[in-house]
């Protein structure tokens, strides 16, 4: 009888070490992990999306609205006498960027390249003898320069041809089908130009996405992985290797998780994703099945109520002031998104100086403030100590999981050892790639991170103190 119950303890335990162990492993294999190009796009942390259009040339103020129904009356007046691809790609690296991504179309349906199938292109034009490739000269600045080249691909809106939200009429007409089959192939020989042209690139966007043919729109999606299969792709109802960050601030929520639960950003499932103001793309799901981070975009020329995406002339009192834009910094890159910034050419070709002294500041100030670390380490497991030589003076932390084996972190703080005992500096739920602590200035002789909660075993990529007021 004695036997028969240590039998069967012995096989209780067993089984319940077993259901212990699988689960485990079941929740270690259902953490989402990144791909490459999703890791290359966090690790850029800031990019820029330089836009350039028509109306950049007619002197007038950029009214949205007015010009995705309004064809520009003469393409001619492109002439950008002063171009320099090379100066733009030069701003960007000073601000610290990585990925610059180009308009090569946006809403006048006009292409910025030597488009076969588009002639409304640089063909057409007198500039440059109609010889001109401004896509082509910008991919070659960003390789000079050793930034990584993107394409943004405007289809859901040309006014040359009429299309509005990808559509050419609201009705079912032959002429509105024959003319939105023509539109749809159009769209997807011009993917395929610019995809197959130009070596590889980091990224495309589809501004507002790309309906697939399953919406009536362009196949586009095939092209791009045939031509470019590590490209970030940016976005439809059928692919979206990042998400937007739910506002054009620079910013998200805290916490921003990188995993979402559908495949998609926001094409689709809009009534829960447009919930609560965009609560869903600003903050992720912790429990999400798939892996996708958060894009932060911001037009350089936002500043005193302003939203600039395009040159206008007398603009220049809307920069965005360098404190704002490292509020900028702290609420995206610090809180594990990827900062985009709106740069623009002028009618001449070049950025303006303000914009790129502005530029030179933020990055010279990201730069002070964190390139020298007081102390630095990494470990793995719950609680992590970095001792620093002596007492010494700190006011920000970073914070980085090795997130090529998933987000684990769900719960953390972090404590300084003062003189009076350890004291709590800041705590969080969401780590990812890069949370970014900042605090008055605390004098402490270690700082002890502690992890209460999380989905397997914690990894530290980067666990690193600054005081940015050293000189």
């Amino acid at each position: 009888m004695k036997f028969k119950q240590s039998t069967n303890y012995i096989f209780i335990i067993t089984a319940c070490l077993v259901l212990v162990l699988s689960n485990n492993a079941i929740g270690q294999k259902s953490i989402p992990l990144p791909k490459a190009n999703q890791l290359r796009w966090q690790d850029a942390e800031l990019t820029a999306l330089i836009s350039y259009d028509l109306h950049v040339f007619d002197g007038k103020p950029y009214n949205q609205a007015f010009n995705r129904i309004n064809p520009i009356a003469d393409y001619t007046i492109f002439n950008p006498v002063k171009l320099d691809t090379d100066q733009w790609i030069r701003a960007v690296k000073d601000m610290g960027g990585k990925i610059a991504i180009l308009t090569a179309t946006h809403e006048t349906g006009f292409a910025l390249y030597q488009s076969d199938v588009n002639p409304y292109s640089m063909k057409a034009l007198k500039f440059q003898d109609g010889k001109g490739d401004i896509v082509r000269d910008f991919v070659a600045s960003c390789r000079k320069y050793g930034i990584l080249p993107g394409i943004y691909i405007g289809i859901r809106w040309n006014s040359n041809y009429g299309i509005y939200d990808f559509k050419v009429l609201d009705d079912n007409s032959p002429f509105a089908k024959n003319r939105q089959q023509y539109y749809n192939k159009l769209c997807e020989k011009m993917t395929e130009e610019l995809m197959s042209r130009y070596g590889e690139l980091a990224m495309v966007w589809f501004d507002g996405g790309a309906h697939g043919p399953e919406l009536g729109g362009a196949n586009i999606l095939p092209i791009v992985e045939k031509h470019q299969p590590n490209i970030i792709f940016y976005h439809n109802t059928q692919r979206a290797d990042i998400r937007w960050g739910g506002s054009e601030t620079g910013k998200v929520n805290y916490p921003c998780w990188g995993t979402f639960p559908f495949p998609y950003s926001h094409s689709t499932n809009q009534k829960v994703i447009f919930k609560n103001d965009f609560q869903l793309l600003k903050e992720g799901d912790p429990d999400g099945e798939y892996y996708m981070p958060a894009m932060s975009d911001a037009p350089l020329r936002g500043y005193k109520g302003r939203h600039e995406w395009f040159w206008e002339p007398g603009d220049e009192d809307h920069i965005e002031p360098l404190e704002n834009l490292m509020e900028m910094y702290y609420g995206s890159v610090g809180r594990n998104s990827t900062l985009i910034l709106g740069l623009t050419p002028n009618a001449e070709g070049l950025i303006p100086e303000p914009d790129v002294n502005r530029l030179r500041e933020f990055g010279m100030e990201i730069n002070k403030r964190f390139s020298s670390a007081i102390a630095k380490g990494a470990g793995k497991g719950s609680s992590l100590v970095l001792n620093l030589k002596k007492y010494q003076k700190i006011d920000h932390l970073i914070l980085m999981e090795d997130i090529t084996l998933g987000e684990r972190i769900r719960e953390f703080k972090i404590e300084g050892k003062t003189r009076d005992g350890w004291k709590l500096i800041s705590n969080g739920s969401n780590v990812g790639h890069k949370f970014i602590s900042r605090f008055k200035e605390l004098e402490v002789s270690a700082l002890r991170l502690s992890i209460s909660k999380s989905l397997a075993e914690p990894i530290i990529k980067d666990f690193s103190t600054y005081y940015s007021l050293k000189k």
